[in-house]
């Protein structure tokens, strides 16, 4: 059962790696962004993986707090990409959104 999980974990890892294709080919931010979501939660499911091995249960805690991290990462972004757009809007001279 070792092997598996340890197999599954490099499986996972190696759809990171492909994910970092479209974080920097993009095309557009909300790409970016899905994909960096998609870091998190493969991340969080690695360490949930490797934290059922023996002698893993601190890892588990780290899952914990990358998932609970990730809203943060929500937020970020949406004031993030409100403010860019905002900006956008100012610099072809029309008024903001919202």
């Amino acid at each position: 059962m070792h092997e598996l999980r340890t197999g599954l974990a490099l499986f996972l890892l190696l759809n990171i790696l492909a994910g970092m294709v479209r974080v920097v080919r993009g095309p557009t931010l909300t790409d970016r962004f899905i994909v960096a979501q998609l870091f998190g939660t493969t991340g969080v499911g690695v360490l949930v993986l490797l934290a059922a091995n023996e002698g893993g249960a601190p890892l588990r805690d780290v899952a914990l707090i990358f998932a609970l991290l990730a809203p943060v990462t929500v937020v970020a972004f949406v004031r993030f990409a409100v403010g860019r757009d905002s900006e956008d809007a100012r610099a072809r001279g029309e008024e903001p959104r919202g």
